[in-house]
């Protein structure tokens, strides 16, 4: 889904590279001829073309082959590919199980997969029994059936399953990823973080994503939330997500938004919403940390995340663009905010720390040069057969608040248990992702 960002936050949102069990790359992309990166795209609508595009201008990075149910889209996409100097990949257009016919191909290491929400595991699974890593867009999974699946395929197949969520990339986030990790807040306590964009033209302007909001009522777009959130309270590596409760508000904003740019009587504004326009939901975790969760997607406001991360010893504020520090421990230190800006200088992450990193060389395109960076460090995993970024069990856990959300709000806000879905790894594993191993940071 594509994201209007302010002024800071486009300049600030960027990406890093992160390390993950035996994953010890070099600069992302930096070979002079890396080995080449095969790679099928499987939906080439507006965001996996976004992607597509910002793929071909990753270094050894080919596509022999794409996959679409609109044949205009797989053409277009083709010709992309051709403008980029490859040879014109095969289409696979055939209705919507033709991604198999793509997948059972030889000569593909990896899948990127941008297709409607409900298509996302069974063609992840399907890859990864083809021992075709996968780089899925959000959210990875919409129940929690599918999230057992992904995280037990690729258990089994030993194929790495990446979920594409790229404000886990951000450079703002890195860096108070980086402070977190220093212990400048001291220890982490809470968590709070949101979605609030108005996405109501793109969910009612698609049949695929309107029949969500009719039929469900939950956090339906968790992860951009949660994305930085899960390394800053070290989620999965020491922690783990234990107990979700979740409340929504009435509907009001789509019918109000559909009935103003349509008219009262247009069809779609009488039809019965089933998605509360505000969800909140809170997660504690097995440490007795807490994580506030909202999803604001349905009324009328310009984009923020709202994230703010807090500790004993002070606490990260995003909408502020501040910090505050209690000091060395001699006496109070002044209640008083301090701009995240020389924090952000100081403690940077080091793939963003001068010009020539990784997040100097991609500037601001897509996403302030999050996604080609979140791709190539994707394709770096591919390449070196190493562990993804992001693996399957960080990717389910942002997933499967989705469904936490559905079952909680359906039971009048009771709580209910997040699944172990490491299977108790989560007890011994140290933090992996983004690790900054500089004296600087």
């Amino acid at each position: 889904m594509a994201k209007s960002l302010t002024r800071r936050q486009f300049t600030t949102a960027a990406a890093a590279v992160a390390a993950t069990g035996s994953l010890a790359l070099a600069v992302p992309g930096g070979a002079a001829n890396p080995r080449p990166v095969r790679v099928g795209f499987v939906g080439v609508g507006g965001r996996g073309a976004g992607m597509l595009r910002h793929s071909l201008g990753i270094k050894g990075v080919q596509v022999p082959a794409v996959c679409d149910v609109n044949a205009a889209r797989a053409a277009n996409a083709a010709k992309m590919i051709a403008r980029a100097g490859q040879k014109p990949p095969d289409t696979y257009t055939k209705g919507d199980t033709d991604f198999r016919r793509m997948m059972d191909r030889d000569d593909l290491d990896a899948v990127f997969i941008a297709t409607p929400w409900e298509w996302h595991t069974p063609m992840a699974i399907y890859a990864m029994k083809r021992k075709q890593y996968v780089g899925v867009e959000v959210p990875c999974a919409i129940t929690l059936d599918e999230c057992r699946q992904l995280v037990k395929t690729s258990e089994e197949t030993g194929t790495p399953c990446m979920m594409m969520e790229n404000w886990s990339f951000r450079r703002d986030n890195l860096a108070v990823l980086n402070m977190i990790r220093k212990g400048l807040f001291g220890e982490i306590v809470h968590c709070h973080c949101a979605h609030s964009h108005n996405c109501v033209s793109w969910y009612t302007g698609k049949k695929w994503p309107a029949k969500h909001l009719l039929k469900r009522c939950a956090d339906q777009y968790p992860t951009h939330s949660l994305g930085p959130v899960l390394s800053w309270m070290d989620i999965n590596c020491g922690d783990r997500v234990d107990t979700v409760v979740s409340m929504a508000t009435n509907q009001w904003g789509i019918t109000d938004q559909l009935s103003r740019r349509h008219g009262k009587d247009h069809p779609s504004a009488k039809l019965d919403w089933k998605q509360g326009d505000i969800v909140t939901t809170m997660a504690r975790t097995v440490k007795g940390k807490t994580i506030v969760i909202n999803m604001d997607m349905q009324l009328p406001r310009p984009y923020d995340n709202r994230w703010m991360i807090q500790g004993t010893r002070g606490l990260y504020n995003e909408q502020r663009d501040a910090v505050y520090l209690a000091g060395g421990g001699k006496g109070h230190a002044p209640e008083k905010w301090s701009p995240f800006a020389p924090h952000q200088t100081k403690y940077e992450h080091k793939w963003w720390r001068g010009k020539d990193s990784p997040g100097g060389r991609y500037g601001l395109s897509g996403h302030g040069g999050v996604d080609p960076l979140e791709l190539t460090l994707f394709f770096d995993a591919v390449r070196n057969k190493t562990q993804t970024p992001i693996d399957v069990y960080d990717s389910v856990v942002m997933s499967c608040i989705f469904p936490l959300s559905e079952i909680s709000i359906a039971k009048g806000s009771q709580p209910v248990k997040c699944p172990d879905f490491t299977g108790g790894k989560w007890e011994t594993a140290k933090p992996k992702f983004a690790v900054d191993g500089s004296p600087v940071a």
